[in-house]
């Protein structure tokens, strides 16, 4: 018996009621479940409903009768369940932090946070460094760095490490999220001799949604690892440049081979499956299809480039130096990526 089914058999026998669950989007047998969509509490005649979150999984809950003690029961229930989750304020401020980063924490938790140490309704972005060496020290260098007493440095592991950046509207030394993230890595490799790798997340209005700013700055550096990113940011990347990557990923993979196998033939795959002529043209793109720029930053002979440029066209149909067709290319690229082909 988890956790869960503890506190549901509990609760059951103090109150005396028939009380089930299960997780949202799911549809189990053997139990009451509800066949609508609803926010708060509803029936269906014969039992109650009621929607309430457990460790960051959201769940349905079920109590047998449709009377208004049942009701009254459905409403209290949800936060009488989180309070089981209620360990945070006897966290250090980064051990509570880290909860919500991770979705642990429960939506009381996150306002009881928010509370104790201010910041309610304060906007902020997360950045993700991987850090190679020296953690202890980098993070002390971030926290010397921060322009914000609210801002925060986490460690999550031995290698990566979040800074909660709050926003003060009367700063304008940094243009965007990218901007200070730059100038942070920056400061790390001036400070320790070390590179790290940034991942930036979105600008959320309030702590209780960080936890999605830190996931997509997760997937920027996961989406980096896998796809690259703007070669001009070093190792800086936000979740804004694998917007296309995400549009993808959300596409069924049966789906991707179909468009890839109707737009592509043999000679084409030959392209898509040979690194060097990939590296090349993703160059070509990053350098914005400036042939001398990407000459350069490949150490190539301007003719080299050229006739490889030639051969992709000749091979694909697409002419990487046009706008619309290196769109098409480099969608192309990234589903052929996404399969793992």
């Amino acid at each position: 018996m988890n956790e869960m089914e503890k506190i549901a058999k509990e609760t059951a026998e103090k109150l005396g009621v028939k009380f089930t669950f299960y997780p949202e989007n799911s549809r189990p047998t053997g139990i009451p479940v509800c066949e609508k969509q609803f926010e708060g509490v509803t029936d269906d005649g014969c039992n109650t409903f009621f929607r309430f979150l457990f460790k960051g999984t959201g769940y349905i809950g079920a109590i047998e009768g449709v009377s208004q003690t049942e009701k009254n029961y459905a409403a209290l229930l949800p936060s009488y369940i989180e309070s089981f989750t209620e360990k945070e304020t006897e966290l250090s401020k980064t051990e509570y932090l880290k909860r919500i980063l991770r979705g642990e924490c429960s939506s009381l938790g996150v306002y009881k946070y928010a509370a104790k140490f201010s910041v309610r309704g304060a906007k902020c972005f997360t950045i993700v460094l991987r850090v190679p060496k020296m953690m202890k020290e980098t993070l002390a260098v971030v926290e010397q760095y921060g322009g914000n007493s609210l801002d925060t440095v986490v460690q999550m592991s031995e290698e990566e490490c979040v800074l909660v950046k709050y926003i003060d509207n009367t700063e304008n030394e940094y243009q965007s999220a990218v901007d200070y993230a730059e100038f942070l890595a920056q400061s790390l490799k001036e400070e320790l001799g070390i590179d790290v790798t940034a991942g930036v997340g979105s600008t959320v209005h309030d702590i209780k949604d960080v936890a999605h700013s830190y996931s997509r700055a997760e997937n920027a550096l996961r989406y980096a690892d896998t796809f690259g990113g703007n070669g001009s940011r070093g190792n800086v990347y936000s979740y804004r440049e694998f917007i296309l990557v995400k549009m993808l990923e959300d596409i069924s993979e049966n789906k991707l081979t179909e468009y890839l196998a109707d737009i592509t033939d043999d000679s084409s795959r030959e392209i898509f499956e040979n690194e060097e002529m990939l590296v090349t043209a993703e160059e070509f793109l990053r350098s914005s299809l400036n042939v001398s720029e990407t000459s350069r930053n490949l150490y190539m002979h301007r003719n080299t480039l050229l006739y490889r440029l030639d051969k992709i066209e000749k091979a694909t149909g697409l002419n990487i130096r046009l706008f619309s067709d290196a769109v098409s290319f480099r969608v192309l690229t990234l589903i052929h990526r996404l399969l793992g082909k």
